[in-house]
């Protein structure tokens, strides 16, 4: 194993322990840490830049939890270095100048994600890959539900294992998202997943990695402490993951004509091949799934199910079952003809292209793109806009940089474009672009911080936008010509 001595490397006893949790968030994993530790006896001190405002709704779900302290809107240097441990969110740089404050003080270190490893005793299922992941996270385990077995299903995808953990057998099956910011954290204790899934690699949080050889360090974790008997599920088409190494068995998913595949896709199907058995999925029971990168996130899902022992009809069910998540290439409404998709969860060029690439070459698409900068290259984005989009509404710091990238590319004069000052104003604008027959997608390709605090609350907004539409806000509009 891994051994970092500033890092907790196996479970304490918490009774009367004083415990800094750094970073509560609204996601589930600082309250978790938290009411795992008050359970345990710990004082929890909860320090949060962040106000009692901006928190109350992750507040109000700890309301029963005792010897719980806040300190929010601040961080004081005495809360790190008074403690006996701290639990840091996986969203605070790890040079953070409070955490080096606790460990010059002799403080261990650990996250919500360490915490649960540390407490499990369950075979892990893990998931990481740039886009994908939270898609197949949930496929996976609605595969295994339709199987009747009752997966825990976690992690990065939004919801705290950790307060259950005692309560999580040994023969239970737990599917977890894994972060490139978790898999980091997992390194310091020396652990991967027993079935590891990586659905792609591409450029992302390089304004958080210092390279991208760092950023791939993190993610390929998932593999690194892997043992013999341990699987490892990669993508065969992308040829950064193919290549990553791993002591465990590897299968490959993927349309590949090369033979070694164990789940391989097809135009209307996924074939699995595992221990000389066939079993073919068609992709007729995915209405709520478009896109050929969907068809991928079934194959590695398909592929992992039937390796946990899932038996056909259930990863059929499981497919046939399954709605999709918020934010992700999600059907909002249909307004005069218009059809509106909701993809904020596309925080990246590729997820967007993915997404423009869902539909049909001839379907007109009015795009909302843009957001903050995390450093990564749009030039391939910027082509896809180019080529497939007719009119774009950026947005955010990456504005500038997209629209030249869309002029770079533009045989002739190119979509319409339009850089409004906020996102009701980039709404407005591209629905009076639009026409009967038009498809509307917000599907940035960058992340949302500067405009909004998530993703999630973008999508929101994108969506309750939508719903007040009516057919009179929907008149006919002239093309406004491009920004100069």
């Amino acid at each position: 194993m891994a051994q970092d001595p500033g890092w907790l490397q196996e479970p304490m006893d918490y009774r009367g322990k004083s415990v800094t949790v750094m970073g509560l968030g609204n996601f589930g994993g600082g309250a978790g840490a938290a009411r795992f530790l008050a359970a345990r006896g710990a004082r929890v001190r909860i320090t949060d830049l962040k106000s009692e405002i901006e928190l109350a709704a992750t507040i109000e779900h700890l309301h029963d939890c005792n010897q719980l302290e806040f300190h929010l809107g601040r961080h004081d240097e005495a809360d790190f270095t008074n403690a006996d441990l701290i639990v840091a969110s996986p969203a605070v740089p790890r040079g953070n100048r409070f955490l080096h404050a606790a460990a010059r003080a002799g403080v261990p270190l650990t996250s919500e994600m360490n915490l649960f490893w540390l407490h499990n005793r369950a075979r892990v299922t893990g998931i990481t890959g740039t886009n994908g992941k939270s898609t197949t996270t949930a496929l996976i385990g609605e595969m295994l539900t339709a199987a009747g077995r009752n997966p825990r299903v976690g992690g990065n995808i939004g919801r705290s294992l950790l307060p259950e953990v005692d309560q999580i057998g040994p023969d239970e099956d737990v599917v977890l998202e894994l972060s490139s910011f978790q898999l980091e954290d997992l390194n310091r204790i020396g652990v991967s997943p027993q079935v590891a899934v990586v659905t792609g690699f591409s450029p992302n949080h390089l304004d958080r990695h210092a390279s991208l050889e760092e950023y791939r360090t993190a993610k390929q974790t998932i593999l690194r402490w892997q043992k013999p008997g341990d699987i490892a599920i990669l993508n065969a088409d992308d040829p950064d993951v193919a290549g990553w190494t791993t002591r465990g068995r590897r299968l490959l998913f993927g349309r590949s004509p090369s033979g070694d595949l164990s789940a391989r896709l097809d135009e209307e199907s996924i074939v699995c091949e595992l221990a000389g058995t066939n079993a073919e999925f068609s992709f007729c029971t995915m209405n709520q799934l478009p896109g050929r990168h969907n068809r991928m996130n079934a194959a590695a899902a398909a592929l992992a199910a039937t390796v946990l022992g899932v038996d056909q009809n259930a990863v059929r069910e499981g497919l046939r079952r399954f709605r999709g998540l918020p934010h992700r290439l999600q059907l909002i409404h249909e307004v005069e003809g218009r059809r509106f998709y909701d993809d904020s969860k596309a925080t990246t060029p590729e997820a967007a292209i993915a997404a423009v690439e869902a539909f049909a070459h001839d379907q007109p698409i009015l795009l909302l793109a843009g957001g903050s900068d995390k450093g990564i290259d749009l030039s391939r984005f910027g082509a896809a806009i180019a080529r497939r989009v007719k009119a774009a509404a950026l947005m955010g710091e990456t504005a500038p940089a997209l629209q030249r990238e869309i002029r770079g590319s533009s045989a002739g004069d190119g979509p319409v474009m339009h850089c409004p000052t906020d996102f009701r104003a980039a709404f407005s604008w591209i629905v009076n672009q639009s026409t009967a027959g038009d498809v509307i997608l917000l599907s940035p390709g960058c992340a949302s911080f500067g405009w909004f605090s998530s993703f999630e609350e973008r999508g929101e907004q994108f969506a309750s936008l939508v719903n007040s539409l009516t057919a009179e806000s929907l008149s006919p509009s002239p093309m406004l010509s491009n920004d100069a």
